[in-house]
């Protein structure tokens, strides 16, 4: 949970009325953060009064697990209960907000977008579950698993990422698991199949720089009903989907291994490294050479 800033008369505004924030994650100047955050739900709420205003994280995916205590989540404009044994699953993109009762104890998981990728690499459809935010409630194992995550991320004992990278994908396991047994929500039904098959065939075919058309034409509809469904369903052009998914492999590459730019490029399916260097530029602010450099930064 990212910090926000509190309004100066909290108990004045509506829950449902606070400024939107689009966050980064915990105020670090690193684009990435490390395999996993791990905090308790007290070390940011206590600092805003409990309350955390609207806001969502464009690559970023939380889990919170409330140990004791109790509050209300607002996800995507819905009101939830929270209690001990509540599990909030929130995805990237999703608007959510918190409100806890003083004392509340939990902890909270957040994981980037590209360590998402490693982990469910071969999940088949654990990611689109896990795509869908929503409340749940916990029958055990997860309360058990968190304080070992806060415990290792606090740590600095050998093969200290490789653990928690198991750790990791247990969680996720879990929450999958509780989603299952979570009650659909209205916008769950809702999604449109052209939607998912999109989003199939391009981690399918995202190295091969499909486009619009491509996609359309594999799906047998027209280019512009498929940008009409992508736009309604995600509020951005599918064009946009496609860029995302290739500017986040090349990230991923950029931070998880020690390959050569050029070679992170031909891997992609460009056929010149400076096309790949302009590109990643124009999405990321930065040079894909300035985006690694700022990784071994300090934080």
């Amino acid at each position: 949970m990212p910090s926000s800033q509190p309004s100066p008369h909290p108990s004045s505004q509506p829950f449902a009325r606070q400024v939107l924030q689009s966050q980064g994650l915990f105020g670090e100047s690193r684009q990435l953060p490390d395999v996993v955050h791990c905090e308790t739900i007290a070390a940011r709420s206590a600092l805003h009064d409990w309350e955390l205003a609207p806001h969502r994280h464009g690559r970023l995916h939380q889990v919170l697990m409330l140990q004791s205590g109790a509050g209300q989540a607002q996800i995507e404009g819905q009101s939830l209960p929270l209690g001990p044994g509540s599990l909030i699953n929130v995805a990237p993109g999703d608007v959510h907000a918190f409100r806890f009762e003083p004392d509340t104890q939990g902890h909270v998981v957040t994981l980037a977008d590209e360590m998402m990728d490693l982990l469910l690499a071969e999940a088949g459809e654990v990611r689109l579950v896990l795509g869908r935010s929503f409340v749940g409630l916990d029958d055990g194992p997860v309360a058990a698993l968190m304080p070992q995550i806060w415990a290792e991320f606090n740590g600095l004992r050998a093969a200290r990422a490789l653990v928690l990278r198991g750790l990791c994908a247990t969680l996720l396991g879990l929450v999958a698991r509780a989603a299952a047994r979570a009650v659909p929500s209205p916008g769950e039904a809702a999604r449109p199949a052209l939607l998912t098959r999109f989003e199939a065939l391009l981690e399918r075919h995202f190295r091969e720089h499909w486009g619009v058309a491509d996609y359309a034409r594999a799906l047998s509809v027209t280019p512009t009903h498929l940008s009409r469904v992508v736009r309604a369903a995600t509020g951005e052009p599918a064009s946009a989907l496609i860029e995302a998914r290739l500017m986040r492999e090349a990230r991923r590459n950029l931070a998880y291994t020690h390959l050569h730019v050029a070679t992170i490029a031909y891997g992609l399916g460009f056929a010149d490294p400076a096309h790949f260097s302009r590109v990643f530029t124009r999405a990321a602010g930065v040079s894909p050479r300035a985006f690694r450099r700022g990784l071994a930064a300090p934080a």
